[in-house]
């Protein structure tokens, strides 16, 4: 019978792993969105800090990620169990937050020019010069990695409500697993890609000084140096239609029978694999973008009555 009982267990335990494993598949599937918004807007948040220090400053954002969810998952969970029916609300505010962080970015890219933080130094004493630059620097740090961390707070717990939202009617070991992999996979692998791109200038350098002229690593680096520029500006841009997509997606899943509206959408149009595949990112992204614009044009009229 002891034997029977421990087979059954196991069985049992098994059962549960295989449900966790596919749970979590879906968790990471549905927060993939915002996990690379989550990628490119750290990725800018680190940017501008010395080489020597963009390793320790991703790694004090790391630790900061990983303090945020230990807060936010037990509260999710607390709220899965309480109070159920704030997971929708809670999913559509964090969806009109990243359109509104989309609208702002594009405003400001459009609306605003750059000041010139550019300021002459002249007929100063040197080394005051640099005592007050090492201040300057270590300020300039600790606002970027407070910045990061007040970001990833937000994209975390909309990551966490996601994955929330994929286990609901789940038993409460089960929500515990799933979001607790998907917060710790996620920060392991936003943050670890993050530093891989920070890093990616320098890892050129190195493989342009330690090379000959003209072979295929000094070519290589050369290439890496050339592409990092370039691939800040594009997660920049994927950074902010990922925010539309995310958050148009969230608000509209939260809208009765939008589903069924999208299907009759499609059925209207040519019978094409391209269009049905397309046409729901297509719609999330005109909500994402209309919403956005209105929670700006909300936030900026608030803001003009209250001064």
């Amino acid at each position: 019978m002891a034997g029977l009982s421990l087979l059954t267990l196991l069985d049992d335990i098994a059962s549960v792993l295989d449900d966790v494993a596919v749970m979590t598949k879906v968790a990471a599937r549905k927060t993939a969105g915002v996990l690379g918004d989550d990628l490119a807007l750290n990725a800018q948040q680190v940017s501008g800090v010395r080489a020597e220090r963009e390793i320790p400053v991703v790694w004090a954002v790391a630790k900061g990620s990983f303090r945020n969810k230990l807060i936010l998952v037990p509260a999710a969970l607390l709220i899965s169990a309480i109070a159920p029916w704030l997971i929708t609300p809670m999913l559509v505010v964090g969806g009109l937050y990243l359109c509104f962080e989309g609208a702002e970015k594009i405003a400001e890219k459009w609306f605003h020019s750059q000041p010139d933080d550019q300021v002459p130094i002249s007929q100063v004493d040197s080394q005051r010069v640099e005592q007050q630059e090492d201040i300057d620097v270590a300020d300039f740090e600790r606002k970027k990695i407070a910045g990061a961390i007040r970001t990833d707070f937000i994209l975390s717990a909309e990551i966490i409500v996601i994955a929330l939202g994929t286990v609901q009617g789940q038993v409460f070991l089960t929500q515990l697993a799933v979001v607790s992999l998907i917060a710790i996979v996620m920060t392991i692998g936003v943050y670890g890609l993050v530093a891989g791109i920070v890093k990616l200038d320098d890892a050129g350098f190195y493989l342009v000084a330690n090379s000959k002229t003209g072979s295929f690593k000094n070519t290589f680096g050369h290439g890496l140096v050339q592409l990092a520029p370039h691939l800040m500006r594009a997660l920049g841009v994927i950074g902010t239609i990922a925010m539309f997509l995310v958050g148009g997606g969230i608000i509209m899943h939260s809208i009765p029978q939008s589903h069924d509206w999208l299907h009759t959408l499609i059925s209207m149009l040519p019978d094409s694999t391209l269009i049905t595949v397309l046409l729901p990112s297509v719609v999330n992204g005109m909500v994402g973008v209309l919403s956005g614009i209105l929670v700006l044009l909300i936030v900026n009229l608030a803001k003009k009555l209250r001064s």
